[in-house]
């Protein structure tokens, strides 16, 4: 099975529909690649402008950086997790939007989380997402 990647996303009918995501993702693979939690920093390590959505548009673009370095593409992607620093469901929405309409949208149909928190780690950061790929 060397080189072979298997990943069957599902939903049990016993459980709710989903808005894109799937509640069970199954892997075989012979690598996993989980990268840092991307941040909205340019490669200057300056934080992106343009709130929320500048700071999720540069996100995006360093997770399919990230990715590419690791010879992965978002279909590889089986488990995201995205933090978004407010309370404010609307925000949180608008975000999962941007994501599914964005080049990365493939990474958001296997197991994903998103979660309002009240704080990330740099100051002024909005947006932080952990991903996970198979190879």
């Amino acid at each position: 099975m060397l080189g072979r990647v298997t990943i069957e996303r599902s939903n049990p009918p016993a459980l709710h529909a989903t808005p894109g995501y799937h509640h069970v993702t199954k892997i075989r693979a012979d690598e996993l690649v989980m990268l840092a939690g991307q941040c909205p920093l340019q490669p200057s390590g300056e934080l992106a402008k343009g709130g929320l959505t500048g700071q999720t548009e540069q996100v995006i673009q360093n997770i399919l950086v990230a990715l590419d370095a690791a010879g992965a593409t978002p279909t590889d992607v089986v488990r995201t997790v995205i933090y978004v620093a407010s309370p404010v469901r609307e925000q949180l929405s608008a975000v999962w939007t941007q994501l599914n309409e964005s080049p990365l949208a493939p990474a958001f149909t296997s197991a994903s989380t998103l979660l309002g928190v009240a704080q990330l780690g740099f100051p002024g950061q909005l947006v932080e997402i952990d991903v996970t790929a198979a190879l």
